[in-house]
């Protein structure tokens, strides 16, 4: 009776994609995915929310990176299942000999798995508020953890929900490191089949942004089926020159990028989310020191305990600390915790910008030359009060001239032919960029004054604009 069934494969039932397939180990000598799955720092990420702040402001948003690394596990091998019938035609066209089609789908699904490894507490916001004075980032983190500490499991991994690895193949953790960080000039080289697959998780739509699009919808109750991912992965597959979108499918990608670019607007930036945001970074400026011990590198065994959780909890203790300042500074957090937001909307814009509009030269390209503007409108007793300019920055689409925007290609079936996405008319008239830009101010009484004087350099811009055209 149980013949069909694979004993050695587990499954976990998820909101978004439903039953999701990992490998068990056959016995105590083995290790499998789930092993990975279960190591503390994978586990880690249950207490990191996906949503940054954002789960402050959407009550079912509670979902957390581990999570999503999960649902990019599994698209990762929807993924290859789709791709790799082209994987294998373009690379033997290239004369590249490819690993066993079990390898791969190992190596795309652990990357998956691990590519927010490396995240701190409220995730890219302490890539900016933190990490940056080290130069690090989560990714770059997350390479050195798969480098040094998981390595020694990720090569006794034998085992995926398609098969078994070849005798003679065993997991390379470099590989899996290279996956997850963006490319760079300084690249080392890697065979074309490597190079390929890195577009899965760099580039216009990835096994994560697909993943977080459609999760981040549902879970914060923006929307259940936001884009059709069947079609999108239907119609794409691999030439030699990268992760390529047939015709048929092109519309598919518009719409994911319509989607992204919603949630960005509507979620992630978030007027609240944005000012909580604001409240946090000032928290993170004063006690920087004073929530983490230094480098992550250098003090990996408390970075796998420091989450969000811990740092909420041990925050929230500083009320009766020994030490003077963090009990100065311990109602900062206690508002934080209590949703206290004293940042009030006082007026916003939305400026987007086409392929031939350059953001340096707008007023909006940074905050200070807009806080300039807005103090020069102020009348003369008003122009110390305080308010607070927030630019909110969203990417429709990456720059072609930059490495990130070399990973995605559109094929013109009625020619033959596969051409750069920045060829495409319709892609052409998308956003390159829109830039939010609000400002808020402590005193409601401010408000009124803030907006008359926003608007007019509002207007100001517009007429700029328009000369300029």
């Amino acid at each position: 009776m149980l013949k069909n069934i694979d004993l050695h494969e587990n499954l976990l039932q998820d909101a978004v994609h439903g039953y999701i397939p990992f490998s068990a180990a056959a016995d105590e000598n083995e290790i499998a995915e789930r092993d990975l799955i279960d190591h503390p720092w994978v586990q880690r990420l249950r207490q990191i929310h996906q949503l940054q702040t954002a789960w402050l402001v959407f009550p079912t948003a509670e979902h957390t990176r581990f999570q999503h690394s999960v649902g990019a596990m599994h698209l990762a091998s929807r993924t290859l299942a789709q791709f790799y019938p082209s994987l294998q035609e373009v690379c033997e066209s290239e004369g590249e000999t490819l690993p066993s089609r079990c390898y791969l789908e190992s190596l795309v699904r652990l990357a998956a798995l691990l590519h927010d490894v490396g995240h701190g507490p409220f995730g890219h916001f302490f890539d900016a508020q933190y990490l940056s004075q080290y130069h690090l980032n989560h990714e770059k983190i997350g390479a050195y953890i798969i480098r040094n500490i998981l390595a020694p499991l990720l090569k006794r991994i034998r085992r995926s929900p398609l098969g078994t690895l070849d005798k003679n193949e065993t997991l390379d953790p470099d590989q899996i490191a290279f996956l997850i960080v963006r490319p760079s000039k300084g690249d080392v080289d890697a065979p074309l089949w490597l190079k390929l697959l890195r577009s899965l998780f760099c580039g216009l739509y990835t096994v994560d942004n697909m993943d977080f699009v459609l999760r981040d919808a549902q879970m914060s109750g923006f929307g259940t089926k936001v884009f059709d991912i069947e079609r999108l992965l239907h119609y794409s597959f691999f030439t030699k020159h990268g992760l390529t979108i047939h015709r048929k499918g092109f519309s598919a990608l518009i719409r994911f990028l319509a989607a992204r670019a919603d949630l960005f607007q509507a979620v992630y930036f978030h007027r609240t989310v944005r000012a909580i945001d604001l409240e946090l970074k000032e928290i993170f400026e004063r006690c920087r020191e004073l929530i983490f011990v230094g480098n992550p590198l250098d003090h990996l065994d408390e970075y796998l305990h420091f989450t969000e959780w811990s740092l909420l909890v041990d925050t929230a203790r500083w009320k009766d600390s020994p030490d003077e300042r963090k009990r100065s500074l311990a109602p900062l957090w206690q508002d934080f915790l209590r949703r206290n937001v004293t940042q009030h909307l006082a007026a916003e814009t939305m400026v987007v910008f086409s392929s031939g509009l350059k953001e340096q030269t707008s007023i909006f390209s940074d905050d200070e030359s807009i806080r300039r503007a807005i103090v020069q409108k102020l009348p003369s007793e008003l122009k110390a009060i305080a308010f607070t300019v927030d630019i909110a920055r969203h990417l429709h689409r990456p720059d072609s001239h930059k490495m990130v925007g070399t990973q995605n290609y559109l094929y013109e079936p009625s020619t033959d032919t596969v051409r750069k996405l920045e060829e495409e008319e319709l892609y052409q008239h998308l956003p390159q960029s829109f830039r939010l830009c609000r400002i808020y101010t402590p005193n409601r009484e401010h408000i009124p004054v803030l907006a008359k004087a926003f608007e007019s350099i509002i207007h100001g811009e517009t007429r700029d604009d328009e000369t300029n055209m």
